[in-house]
């Protein structure tokens, strides 16, 4: 059985009081919880508070990209994942449809990040999915496709045994929209049928999360559709309350 996990990105939000606060009224409730996984990915620049304020409990810290230079060199603002591994990261998102499409990120690149990640013994969550244009003109799985190609041309598909897939429909990010249960459900299905051309068993076990305006009112909905496997949350993330019960839907997802 797939064990849900829940991560979220907190994209460029945050600050100390809002690390205290919100991680306070967070940390002891989701400790408590069984049959999932979280992780908080906060800005690179808070991460050692976060650390802080989540030690002794079993809730991951991971961060929002990577440079996929290894090592130590002249690439000012990144940040590699040596350093990720100096402060003990086990996760990192790549491929999210904003450094795509805001930072020119291509297939390639990701690729690259996500073998970087590898090699230092990191979890990429690696994000595929389709802008609305793509959607309307029915190249959904087109788009995904070459996106998960170009990263099974790098590493090989076995390398989806250490890989979280997020999918996350871009029309569907900080719009309010959602994609419904079926079409997620349909998309997280090609992904794992996509997986299984080359290695059944990998398909089979590999972590394929939602992300897309994920919220307490749909989150269980989505987490009961047999493909889908927890949530890349965004928004809802920066609420405690509303981040407490996604996590909560998801474990209880561990029943369908």
């Amino acid at each position: 059985m797939r064990i849900p996990f829940v991560a979220g990105n907190w994209k460029m939000h945050g600050s100390k009081a809002m690390i205290q606060d919100h991680l306070g009224q967070f940390t002891q409730q989701a400790s408590a919880l069984n049959n999932v996984k979280i992780a908080v990915c906060p800005p690179s620049l808070y991460i050692s508070d976060v650390q802080s304020k989540l030690a002794g409990s079993l809730i991951a810290v991971g961060v929002q990209n990577v440079c996929e230079q290894a090592g130590y060199g002249a690439f000012t603002g990144e940040v590699s994942v040596d350093m990720l591994a100096d402060f003990s990261i086990p996760y990192a998102i790549v491929g999210h449809s904003e450094r795509r499409a805001i930072y020119g990120e291509t297939d390639a690149q990701v690729a690259d990040k996500v073998a970087a990640l590898l090699a230092s013994n990191i979890t990429p969550i690696l994000c595929v999915g389709e802008t609305l244009d793509e959607r309307e003109a029915d190249q959904t799985e087109q788009v995904v496709a070459i996106q998960l190609n170009a990263v099974i041309k790098k590493v090989g598909a076995a390398a989806f045994a250490n890989i979280v897939i997020a999918y996350e429909p871009v029309w569907a990010i900080g719009t309010g929209k959602t994609a419904t249960p079926d079409q997620a459900q349909a998309v997280h299905a090609f992904i794992r049928n996509l997986l299984a051309q080359h290695d059944q068993k990998i398909a089979e076990s590999v972590i394929i999360q939602y992300g897309g305006s994920v919220k307490p009112d749909n989150a269980a909905t989505l987490f009961a559709q047999p493909d889908i496997d927890g949530g890349l949350i965004g928004g809802a993330s920066l609420d405690p309350i509303d981040f407490l019960a996604i996590c909560k839907a998801a474990a209880q997802s561990c029943l369908k």
